[in-house]
Protein backbone atom coordinates (compact mmCIF):
# COMPACT_ATOMS: atom_id res chain seq x y z
CA UNK A 1 0.00 0.00 0.00
CA UNK A 2 1.39 3.57 -0.94
CA UNK A 3 2.07 5.93 2.12
CA UNK A 4 0.84 9.21 0.68
CA UNK A 5 -2.64 8.94 1.58
CA UNK A 6 -1.62 7.67 4.93
CA UNK A 7 0.29 11.38 5.07
CA UNK A 8 -2.40 13.72 3.91
CA UNK A 9 -4.93 12.46 5.57
CA UNK A 10 -3.08 12.72 8.95
CA UNK A 11 -1.77 16.25 7.71
CA UNK A 12 -5.61 17.09 7.50
CA UNK A 13 -6.62 15.93 10.91
CA UNK A 14 -3.48 17.68 12.21
CA UNK A 15 -4.39 21.14 10.68
CA UNK A 16 -7.98 20.30 12.03
CA UNK A 17 -6.92 19.76 14.99
CA UNK A 18 -4.84 23.21 15.09
CA UNK A 19 -7.89 25.00 13.99
CA UNK A 20 -10.59 23.85 16.83
CA UNK A 21 -8.12 24.26 19.30
CA UNK A 22 -8.07 28.07 18.38
CA UNK A 23 -11.54 28.45 17.90
CA UNK A 24 -11.73 27.23 21.59
CA UNK A 25 -10.41 30.73 22.78
CA UNK A 26 -12.88 33.73 23.45
CA UNK A 27 -12.56 36.63 23.12
CA UNK A 28 -13.42 39.24 25.66
CA UNK A 29 -16.41 40.73 25.12
CA UNK A 30 -16.97 44.47 25.53
CA UNK A 31 -12.82 44.86 26.25
CA UNK A 32 -10.69 46.80 24.24
CA UNK A 33 -7.44 47.37 26.51
CA UNK A 34 -4.39 44.94 26.63
CA UNK A 35 -5.25 44.71 30.39
CA UNK A 36 -8.31 42.94 29.52
CA UNK A 37 -6.65 40.01 27.88
CA UNK A 38 -4.59 39.34 31.33
CA UNK A 39 -7.74 36.67 32.01
CA UNK A 40 -7.28 34.44 29.10
CA UNK A 41 -3.28 34.14 29.71
CA UNK A 42 -3.64 30.95 31.50
CA UNK A 43 -5.69 29.59 27.97
CA UNK A 44 -3.12 31.33 25.68
CA UNK A 45 -0.58 29.38 27.05
CA UNK A 46 -1.90 26.62 26.96
CA UNK A 47 -2.53 26.92 23.55
CA UNK A 48 0.85 27.89 22.72
CA UNK A 49 1.73 24.77 24.71
CA UNK A 50 -0.38 22.41 22.56
CA UNK A 51 0.46 23.65 19.75
CA UNK A 52 4.49 23.29 19.98
CA UNK A 53 3.35 19.60 20.86
CA UNK A 54 0.90 19.34 17.82
CA UNK A 55 3.73 20.77 15.56
CA UNK A 56 6.15 18.27 17.24
CA UNK A 57 4.31 15.61 16.30
CA UNK A 58 3.40 17.04 12.82
CA UNK A 59 7.35 17.59 12.32
CA UNK A 60 8.52 13.97 13.62
CA UNK A 61 5.55 11.81 12.03
CA UNK A 62 6.94 13.92 8.22
CA UNK A 63 10.50 12.34 9.20
CA UNK A 64 9.07 8.89 10.25
CA UNK A 65 7.46 8.27 7.12
CA UNK A 66 10.54 9.63 5.35
CA UNK A 67 11.85 6.13 6.04
CA UNK A 68 8.99 4.12 5.13
CA UNK A 69 8.78 2.37 1.55
CA UNK A 70 4.98 0.75 2.17
CA UNK A 71 2.26 0.94 4.52
CA UNK A 72 -0.44 -1.73 5.57
CA UNK A 73 -3.46 -1.99 7.57
CA UNK A 74 -1.34 -2.59 10.77
CA UNK A 75 0.10 0.47 9.93
CA UNK A 76 -3.47 2.77 9.19
CA UNK A 77 -4.91 1.52 11.94
CA UNK A 78 -1.65 2.37 14.10
CA UNK A 79 -1.76 5.25 12.75
CA UNK A 80 -5.39 5.98 13.39
CA UNK A 81 -4.81 4.90 17.63
CA UNK A 82 -2.44 8.10 17.58
CA UNK A 83 -4.43 10.67 15.36
CA UNK A 84 -7.47 9.71 18.18
CA UNK A 85 -4.95 10.64 21.51
CA UNK A 86 -4.19 13.82 19.18
CA UNK A 87 -7.68 15.02 18.47
CA UNK A 88 -8.15 15.20 22.28
CA UNK A 89 -5.68 17.68 23.01
CA UNK A 90 -7.86 21.08 21.89
CA UNK A 91 -10.14 19.47 25.10
CA UNK A 92 -7.63 19.12 27.32
CA UNK A 93 -5.68 22.23 26.47
CA UNK A 94 -9.16 24.16 26.77
CA UNK A 95 -10.16 22.61 30.07
CA UNK A 96 -6.49 23.26 31.44
CA UNK A 97 -6.33 26.44 30.48
CA UNK A 98 -9.86 27.49 31.57
CA UNK A 99 -9.43 26.08 35.15
CA UNK A 100 -6.03 27.73 35.46
CA UNK A 101 -4.29 24.50 36.13
CA UNK A 102 -6.33 22.35 38.52
CA UNK A 103 -5.09 19.43 39.35
CA UNK A 104 -7.62 17.16 37.32
CA UNK A 105 -7.56 19.01 34.12
CA UNK A 106 -3.56 19.16 34.34
CA UNK A 107 -3.48 15.28 35.39
CA UNK A 108 -5.98 14.49 32.09
CA UNK A 109 -3.83 17.03 29.95
CA UNK A 110 -0.51 14.88 30.73
CA UNK A 111 -2.61 11.61 30.30
CA UNK A 112 -3.69 12.87 26.49
CA UNK A 113 0.26 13.27 26.58
CA UNK A 114 1.68 10.18 28.22
CA UNK A 115 -1.46 7.82 25.74
CA UNK A 116 0.03 10.03 22.23
CA UNK A 117 3.21 9.86 23.09
CA UNK A 118 2.40 5.57 23.50
CA UNK A 119 0.37 5.38 20.11
CA UNK A 120 3.92 7.45 18.59
CA UNK A 121 5.81 4.58 19.86
CA UNK A 122 3.30 1.72 19.00
CA UNK A 123 2.90 3.94 15.37
CA UNK A 124 6.87 3.86 14.96
CA UNK A 125 7.56 -0.06 16.37
CA UNK A 126 4.29 -1.00 13.97
CA UNK A 127 6.20 0.59 11.20
CA UNK A 128 9.78 -1.00 12.19
CA UNK A 129 8.05 -4.47 12.58
CA UNK A 130 7.12 -4.09 8.36
CA UNK A 131 9.92 -2.86 7.39
CA UNK A 132 12.64 -4.89 9.29
CA UNK A 133 15.05 -4.87 12.42
CA UNK A 134 17.97 -4.05 9.77
CA UNK A 135 16.17 -0.99 8.30
CA UNK A 136 17.29 2.80 8.86
CA UNK A 137 13.94 3.15 10.58
CA UNK A 138 15.18 0.70 12.91
CA UNK A 139 18.64 1.54 13.06
CA UNK A 140 17.67 5.40 13.59
CA UNK A 141 15.27 4.77 16.26
CA UNK A 142 17.54 2.60 17.77
CA UNK A 143 16.81 2.40 21.76
CA UNK A 144 15.13 5.56 21.72
CA UNK A 145 15.79 6.41 25.07
CA UNK A 146 14.34 9.97 24.37
CA UNK A 147 11.26 8.49 23.81
CA UNK A 148 11.11 6.35 27.02
CA UNK A 149 12.54 9.67 29.04
CA UNK A 150 9.48 11.27 28.05
CA UNK A 151 7.00 8.73 28.90
CA UNK A 152 8.75 8.71 32.58
CA UNK A 153 8.66 12.50 33.08
CA UNK A 154 4.68 12.27 31.97
CA UNK A 155 3.91 9.38 34.65
CA UNK A 156 6.06 12.04 37.21
CA UNK A 157 4.10 15.26 35.81
CA UNK A 158 0.27 13.33 36.13
CA UNK A 159 1.01 12.62 39.78
CA UNK A 160 2.51 15.80 40.92
CA UNK A 161 -0.60 17.73 39.19
CA UNK A 162 -2.35 16.24 42.10
CA UNK A 163 0.62 17.77 44.83
CA UNK A 164 1.61 21.03 42.92
CA UNK A 165 0.25 21.37 39.52
CA UNK A 166 2.86 24.07 38.27
CA UNK A 167 5.09 21.40 38.52
CA UNK A 168 3.25 19.30 36.12
CA UNK A 169 3.25 22.36 33.91
CA UNK A 170 6.84 22.76 34.42
CA UNK A 171 7.59 18.70 33.42
CA UNK A 172 4.87 19.32 30.33
CA UNK A 173 7.06 22.12 28.83
CA UNK A 174 10.51 20.20 29.49
CA UNK A 175 9.45 17.60 27.27
CA UNK A 176 8.40 19.80 24.49
CA UNK A 177 11.79 21.56 25.05
CA UNK A 178 13.10 17.90 24.41
CA UNK A 179 11.78 17.51 21.47
CA UNK A 180 11.71 20.98 19.97
CA UNK A 181 14.59 20.55 18.24
CA UNK A 182 13.19 18.03 15.16
CA UNK A 183 14.36 14.79 15.36
CA UNK A 184 17.55 14.14 13.03
CA UNK A 185 18.40 10.50 13.65
CA UNK A 186 16.06 9.26 10.81
CA UNK A 187 17.32 12.30 8.29
CA UNK A 188 20.80 11.13 9.49
CA UNK A 189 20.35 7.74 8.51
CA UNK A 190 18.81 8.33 5.14
CA UNK A 191 21.21 10.89 4.55
CA UNK A 192 24.28 8.78 4.93
CA UNK A 193 23.18 5.77 4.47
CA UNK A 194 24.40 4.19 7.46
CA UNK A 195 23.11 3.18 10.86
CA UNK A 196 22.00 6.07 13.04
CA UNK A 197 23.38 6.57 16.45
CA UNK A 198 21.34 4.97 19.31
CA UNK A 199 20.23 7.85 20.79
Amino acid sequence: MRKNRLEAFSDGVLAIIITIMVLEMRVPEHAARLSDLYPLLPVFSSYVLSFVYLGIYWNNHHHLFHAVQHTSGGILWANLHLLFWLSLIPFVTAWMGENHLAPVPTALYGLVLLMSAIAYSVLQWTLIGRHGSDSVLARAVGRDLKGKLSLLLYLIAIGCAFVASWIAAALYVLVALLWLVPDKRIERALLEGEPAARA
